[in-house]
């Protein structure tokens, strides 16, 4: 639980780690998008399968999602890798 501080408590967190954890990421498309998005998250979580990985764009093609499906180990790397993500250029959304 996140309190008005912004300061969360793990003990508090319904999770249990390790946990199969998605994470989407959504910017406009563009050519290099992906493999920004793919060195960021794999930075955080080495050896992640394509196949746990899958991609989406609008229906007029303007914006991509990308969602990542992650073993998360804590909540503090769920923490780091969406912070990562979030300060990368052309990411809109960090879901």
């Amino acid at each position: 639980m996140v309190t008005a501080g912004g300061s969360g408590d793990a003990a508090a967190s319904p999770l249990q780690f390790p946990t199969d954890y998605p994470i989407k990421v959504v910017g406009r498309s563009a050519r290099d998008f992906r493999s920004r998005i793919d060195v960021v998250v794999l930075q955080h979580c080495p050896g992640l399968p394509a196949e746990r990985v899958s991609e989406r764009p609008s229906g007029a093609g303007n914006f991509i999602s990308i969602t990542y499906t992650i073993v998360a180990e804590s909540r503090e790397q769920v923490t780091t890798l969406v912070g990562a993500l979030v300060a990368t250029e052309g990411v809109l959304m960090v879901i």
